[in-house]
């Protein structure tokens, strides 16, 4: 017969005391009550003799499934390896715990049963006293128990203090005779009728990722820089579909090399995601192939990092067959290295955000499958890069100078484009509303004759702080047409109360090109949206730039001349 796994810290135990733990296994308990009597005094006999905590896990049947010694939290079961019933279920197991001490169910432990859904938490508070029976061994007299289980909120999900309202119930101390005599039955039921309510209650859309956020702050990051990011990222789980339940912290001087976040803030994360129905966690930062399964294995729920969520914009903007050709591949990329060890997670298609658009396919096919078809998306690239080349040497053979509008994502550069040339190019309150680029014909006075002349303006895809490297590689032939415009109007969304923090990302980016872009006239948009004082510091800030609205046409002559300066000099130098 095989041995039955004992988990915990089995140091220092006794053969023979590993034996009387292994033959809980074999025991069933009634599947109407939480326990029995004597299978009670059993635990705590096993309990005193060893001088550790045990914890015994039923399931509905009465069925051992797990014995550990250590307490709750502890022996708990990792969430991956719980049934997933849904919000409104438990999982289906109970958990039998001993406490040495005559002592209220820990705050520790409580968490480990909200962690792990559990029906209930049986803790029996054992006396310091014993007697000796035959055979030997000594039985543990049990003071009293508690029962402990969960409780629906009753609350608003979204609601950002939700974890200060109570998630649990706790007993006063019971007689082992008052909790052999609960019908267990009766109160499974009524809990999970009242989860059902609660549940349809404050149900939202079954497609949308419920989110917990994440972020880390490092002693090299600032304060407003930190919370700057960690906004930027909830915009960026909105723009992507997702609904954003709480958002978490925590301060170290550098992230955990195994999990980011310290072990203490990973339980706070698995409970929190318990207590608001989170079924995504995102974080603030890139995560290693490690990181992601480690802190999946410990949560419960899957975790994806501000790389993946940007991913995923970017797969359902994606409309041009350049577009979903570069979106593929950049995913892809982004796979490749984290294909090893995610098990079932590799087959989560089609579920969410980080599971969209052509980079889902086939992600379990062997790595030198993807690694070839990444050959074949890179030549098409190539093909890509190749057209939009002829298009520009078209474009400069018959002299027609170009400027390419860069910013910031959602800054107003495709609002702008549309003023400018009467077009109808697609332009929301989103991030990254535009991916393939668009070229118009605009026309210009010559700042010197006055004549009117011709341009080309072309909207680019907007940057963002940290850009994805699998991005700016795989968007290389779309990026291209800002290394190639002859000039650059740098757009900025003055409104934004980061905007100086959007102005050195993209000049970041700007700078990290293969080649050196052309000069850039700096435009602040959105005008109509800011105070005196902000104008002015812009003003004495950037003294060279132009201040317009591209919603209310606001400064467009202005901007216009200036753009044909900026033409003249180009075409001088």
């Amino acid at each position: 017969m095989p041995i039955e796994t004992i988990y915990g810290n089995l140091q220092g135990l006794k053969s023979s005391q590993l034996k009387q733990l292994q033959r809980l296994y074999h025991q069933r308990l009634p599947s109407d009550c939480l326990t029995t009597s004597e299978f009670a005094q059993r635990v705590a006999s096993i309990s005193k003799e060893v001088g550790q905590p045990v914890c015994v896990y039923v399931n509905r049947r009465g069925k051992i499934i797990r014995v550990g010694i250590g307490t709750p939290r502890q022996t708990q079961i990792p969430p991956l390896e719980l049934p997933r019933y849904g919000a409104s279920r438990l999982s289906g197991i109970r958990c039998i715990a001993t406490n040495l001490k005559p002592e209220v169910p820990s705050e520790a432990a409580l968490t480990a049963m909200v962690i792990q859904r559990l029906d209930a938490l049986v803790v029996l508070t054992l006396t310091g006293e014993g007697f000796k029976r035959k055979g030997g061994g000594a039985t543990g007299y049990i003071k009293q128990a508690y029962l402990a289980h969960l409780l629906p909120t009753q609350t608003d999900r979204t609601d950002t203090n939700i974890q200060e309202l109570p998630f649990w119930t706790v007993s006063p101390p019971l007689s082992l005779d008052m909790l052999a005599k609960q019908d267990f039955i009766d109160l499974i039921d009524g809990l999970e009728a009242e989860f059902e309510r609660e549940f349809i209650a404050q149900e939202v859309d079954s497609d949308q990722d419920k989110v917990l956020l994440v972020g880390l702050k490092t002693d090299k990051m600032k304060d407003r820089e930190f919370e700057d990011g960690l906004a930027e990222l909830a915009r960026l789980v909105n723009t992507a579909g997702g609904l954003v339940l709480k958002t978490m912290q925590q301060k170290r001087s550098q992230p955990h090399p195994q999990t980011v976040v310290g072990e203490g803030k990973v339980q706070e994360i698995a409970l929190t995601v318990q207590t608001v129905g989170a079924n995504l966690v995102v974080f603030d930062r890139d995560l290693s192939p490690a990181q992601v399964r480690n802190l999946e294995t410990k949560v419960g729920v899957r975790v994806v990092d501000r790389t993946e969520v940007i991913l995923d914009i970017f797969a359902q903007r994606a409309q041009s067959r350049a577009g979903k050709l570069q979106v593929e591949l950049a995913q892809l990329e982004y796979t490749i290295p984290r294909l090893t060890g995610r098990g079932e997670a590799m087959s989560r298609l089609g579920g969410g955000i980080g599971t969209r658009g052509p980079g889902e396919t086939k992600l379990e096919t062997e790595r030198r499958a993807i690694n070839a078809r990444i050959s074949r998306l890179q030549k098409e690239v190539n093909q890509l890069q190749a057209h939009r080349s002829r298009l520009r040497q078209h474009r400069q053979s018959q002299e027609v100078p170009t400027v390419a509008i860069v910013g910031y994502t959602n800054a107003g550069k495709s609002t702008l484009l549309n003023t400018l040339t009467k077009s109808e190019v697609y332009a929301a309150d989103q991030l990254f509303a535009t991916l393939d680029p668009t070229s118009r014909r605009l026309i210009i006075p010559d700042a010197i004759t006055g004549k009117r002349i011709p341009i080309v303006i072309t909207d680019t895809v907007g940057f963002i702080h940290e850009l994805p490297p699998t991005l700016i590689d795989a968007f290389r032939a779309t990026l291209e047409e800002v290394t190639e415009a002859d000039a650059l109007l740098h757009v900025v969304d003055l409104s934004h109360p980061a905007w100086q923090s959007q102005i050195r990302s993209v000049m970041t980016i700007l700078a990290e090109m293969p080649e050196t872009p052309g000069p850039a006239l700096v435009a602040f948009n959105k005008i109509d949206e800011v105070d005196g004082d902000t104008l002015r510091f812009a003003h004495e800030e950037y003294p060279m730039a132009v201040f317009i609205s591209a919603a209310k046409a606001l400064g467009l002559e202005t901007l216009r001349q200036r753009l044909a300066q900026l033409i003249d000099y180009v075409i001088a130098s």
